[in-house]
């Protein structure tokens, strides 16, 4: 069968910020188990070249495929861009089968149905094996209702099959990394990049994050099977950096040393990022030189807020004293720290956001990231803010770096010029600066003009949509009238 992967563009309208480029790892894990069953499968990164949505459709049309396969890492926010693409290609060649997963699909299978009948399958969980019995089944004509983890209307209306097993061995469906021919993905300071993944979920039980709910079990690939499948990208595409889509890759810390000692004999000189709870690394600190012999550069630590009973609230399960003693022994080890910390999880007030630098500054992290809370209906968290009103209707900026939640003592542009102002600020602080031009380390000196660039332009441009391209709603929208 063809089967036409699609990575759509996140947005419809306006550029995107930075102009750097990774694979769609979720595309590419679909992709190589269905060319291992002797499908001919193509990859369309239209997110790649930033396609509008009437030339993603025009290609699709073209290359007419049986099949056609949509997803994005940023489900929420592309969801509205899949539908209207899917819309043109359903209208001008029905024949063509269209297929979505991806988080979002998953909990929404039945809304997205109801409202666009033209879309024929939703993968609901992970989709290796599913995709490949549904691909079977369609060419052979056999059964869907026997599928799991499969969502499709069934007469009519919305119906769900039980939900699929997760995949006990990660190594048992291997990544399409063929299918990024063409394509010149890099990161880092334009430097050949992928995506990898040493592990699935997350064994944390934080409430605004669905990850744990879509993974189900914390489960990781063997360390020779990675460090192998590394060494090949390396060796055969010429990658010099893996990002890891990891949420918390060392939650089982024998198993991650183990990696990283296997990676390390290799002595492949890669660049290595990710992120990272902050008490793991604490907690390894006897064996973090490992961390910096098998490349890694930066980590991002999810800082979240300065006030620990917030943390407790949304059982963070973190520790402000074990988030500062982290970023002290990355430094110690030349590994950068990226601080990300996120507005909107109490009503705050002036007061808060002077706290909230305080105690950045007293963290004293190479790089930081402020992002919005961004609550979705599958999180307990949902439950929490249902009530609240929001600013933004717009679901293609439902993306963390917008504001989304009506604050009862800030208007929103007050919020927005407190965000850039604390990230200006501790981006610009004198030790920092000290670290940008003088580190002892060329590498990471690089890493952190590359990063001083690329924030530079994002801080200009997210102001200049905020006060002149995005619209906020004045109506009084409740959270869960607006999620069906």
């Amino acid at each position: 069968m063809n089967v036409l992967i699609i990575n759509p563009p996140h947005l419809s309208i306006g550029s995107r910020m930075p102009n750097e480029h990774l694979p769609p790892l979720g595309l590419l894990s679909i992709g190589g188990p269905l060319i291992d069953a002797g499908h001919d499968v193509k990859l369309l990164d239209a997110d790649y070249h930033n396609y509008k949505i009437e030339k993603v459709a025009a290609l699709i049309l073209e290359k007419n495929p049986d099949v056609i396969l949509l997803g994005h890492s940023g489900s929420t926010s592309a969801q509205p861009i899949i539908n209207e693409i899917t819309k043109i290609v359903s209208q001008r060649n029905e024949k063509i089968k269209i297929i979505i997963g991806g988080v979002f699909p998953t909990y929404h299978w039945k809304e997205i149905l109801e409202d666009n009948p033209q879309i024929d399958y939703i993968v609901c969980g992970e989709g290796e094996e599913i995709v490949l019995n549904l691909i079977a089944a369609i060419e052979n004509n056999a059964n869907l209702e026997n599928i799991k983890g499969l969502a499709f209307n069934l007469n009519g209306i919305p119906f769900k099959t039980p939900a699929a097993d997760t995949i006990k061995n990660l190594d048992d469906f291997r990544i399409g990394w063929e299918l990024m021919k063409g394509y010149n993905y890099t990161y880092w300071g334009k430097r050949k990049a992928v995506v990898i993944q040493f592990s699935r979920g997350c064994p944390y039980p934080c409430t605004y994050c669905g990850q744990s709910l879509f993974w189900k079990k914390w489960r990781h690939r063997s360390a020779k099977s990675l460090a192998d499948e590394m060494e090949m990208l390396h060796k055969e595409y010429g990658v010099l950096v893996f990002n890891f889509a990891d949420e918390n890759p060392s939650s089982n810390p024998k198993a991650w040393r183990e990696f990283l000692e296997a990676l390390i004999a290799k002595n492949l000189k890669l660049i290595l990022v990710g992120s990272i709870r902050a008490d793991n690394i604490v907690r390894d600190a006897e064996f973090l030189h490992l961390y910096k012999q098998a490349g890694f550069e930066r980590f991002l630590l999810g800082i979240e807020n300065y006030d620990e009973v917030v943390l407790a609230k949304i059982k963070k399960a973190g520790t402000i004293s074990k988030d500062k003693e982290a970023i002290q022994l990355l430094r110690k080890h030349n590994i950068l720290s990226m601080a990300t910390y996120v507005v909107g999880f109490g009503e705050e007030k002036t007061r808060d956001f002077y706290n909230s630098w305080k105690q950045l500054i007293s963290y004293d992290p190479d790089q930081i990231q402020l992002l919005y809370v961004t609550p979705h209906k599958w999180t307990p968290y949902f439950e929490d803010v249902k009530e609240k009103e929001i600013i933004l209707t717009d679901q293609r900026k439902w993306d963390y770096k917008h504001q989304v939640i009506r604050t009862q003592y800030l208007k929103p542009w007050k919020v927005i010029l407190y965000v850039k102002l604390i990230e200006i600020t501790v981006q610009l602080r004198p030790k920092a600066l000290k670290r940008l031009f003088f580190h002892k380390e060329a590498r990471l000196r690089s890493a952190m003009r590359w990063y001083t660039r690329i924030g530079r332009r994002v801080w200009f441009w997210e102001l200049y949509q905020f006060f002149f391209v995005t619209k906020l709603t004045r109506d009084k929208v409740k959270m869960k009238d607006f999620w069906k």
